[in-house]
């Protein structure tokens, strides 16, 4: 790889660490879990990517919150977040981009194939944000998954809907431009 293309991954893993942050705030302030467009990134990251650059732009992402930078929901930040009962869903962030842009890396441009891999890697986020979400609150997993899961349900499928169109448009587009990443 030459030294351009490490700098434009670097420079497209920068921009949806900070797609992240900017649609973190774009929210519906609920408790437990806030709604916010976070996981549309976190899908469209994996997607155009691939699995290590999509989960290395949402590492970054977590470790600017995890800093204290306010990236988080609600412009907040810090390892309090990280260690509360949203924190195992931002970590999962990392995990659901690395699992997204693995399956993507099959897709062969299909949107269908692209909605099951964003899918996919959405229930490994819940899993993840629901079983740390347990720990925190001391609760049972009905209770958990009736306060952090269903609410989202139909917001997450409008989300992998439209990042499952958007993802062969930009790894098109990037194509085009010689952008390419290689996933």
């Amino acid at each position: 790889m030459t030294r351009l293309e490490k700098t434009r991954n670097l420079i497209l893993c920068a921009l949806f660490a900070a797609l992240t942050a900017v649609l973190s705030q774009i929210a519906i302030p609920i408790q437990p879990v806030p709604i916010n467009l976070a996981t549309f990134s976190v899908f469209v990251a994996g997607g155009v990517l691939g699995a290590k650059r999509g989960a290395i732009s949402q590492a970054v992402y977590v470790l600017l919150g995890a800093v204290g930078l306010p990236v988080f929901s609600s412009f907040s930040g810090g390892m309090g977040i990280l260690f509360g009962p949203t924190g195992g869903y931002i970590v999962g962030y990392v995990a659901a981009a690395w699992l997204v842009g693995l399956l993507s890396a099959r897709c062969h441009g299909k949107a269908y194939w692209f909605a099951l891999s964003m899918a996919g890697g959405l229930a490994l986020c819940y899993l993840l944000g629901t079983a740390w979400y347990m720990v925190v609150a001391h609760t049972g997993l009905v209770e958990s998954l009736l306060l952090c899961v269903v609410p989202f349900l139909p917001g997450d499928a409008a989300k992998i809907a439209v990042a499952a169109l958007l993802v062969p448009v930009l790894r098109k587009t990037l194509s085009k431009a010689g952008t390419a990443v290689s996933v």
